[in-house]
């Protein structure tokens, strides 16, 4: 089942762990969904976390995050990597929520890379888009770990030091 607008509109520290575990979905070309299990996110938070965008306010780069939370927020990292976060929150409350990695691609320009997810699809509407959607399949992972963030040495050095980074320890699959 496809993500709903309450999920969305949920303070980034509550959507981003509950985000694992969760499929990441895309359209491809001939009509076929890529699913991906979504096993690592990162929270942003807002004007006043010097790691986020948004963190010098409205800009036409970071316009898409003061949106209400579930739309797409992609941007280009050193010149090459497209990375997908998942707006979160209230209007004109910029959260976001990095995805880090999904199953079988770990790091967050990989991801994209596999999945086929540029910066044509900034902006997208996840609740009603047909190319980019988050789906609930019923899965959690056994458990959620916790770390700071990464790559965000450019922050003040309490934002780099907060547990906004959520691992999923995945659950054992049975041996077949």
């Amino acid at each position: 089942m496809r993500l709903d607008e309450a999920f969305y509109r949920q303070d980034v520290l509550i959507a981003a762990p509950a985000l694992l575990g969760k499929l990441l979905c895309r359209a491809e070309p001939d009509g076929t969904v890529r699913r991906m299990r979504i096993t690592e996110t990162e929270a942003y938070r807002g004007e006043e976390d010097t790691a986020c965008h948004a963190h010098k306010g409205k800009t036409a780069r970071t316009a898409v995050m003061f949106q209400p939370g579930g739309v797409a927020y992609i941007y280009l990292c050193y010149g090459i990597h497209a990375l997908l976060n998942i707006v979160t929150g209230e209007n004109e409350q910029p959260q976001a929520a990095l995805i880090r990695s999904v199953e079988s691609f770990s790091g967050p320009g990989r991801l994209t890379r596999a999945m086929g997810i540029g910066l044509d699809l900034n902006g997208q509407d996840l609740l009603r888009s047909d190319l980019l959607w988050v789906e609930d399949d019923g899965f959690r992972p056994r458990s959620i770990e916790t770390a700071p963030r990464v790559g965000i040495a450019y922050a003040a050095q309490e934002d780099q030091m907060r547990p906004w980074r959520y691992i999923a320890v995945m659950k054992s699959r049975p041996d077949r």
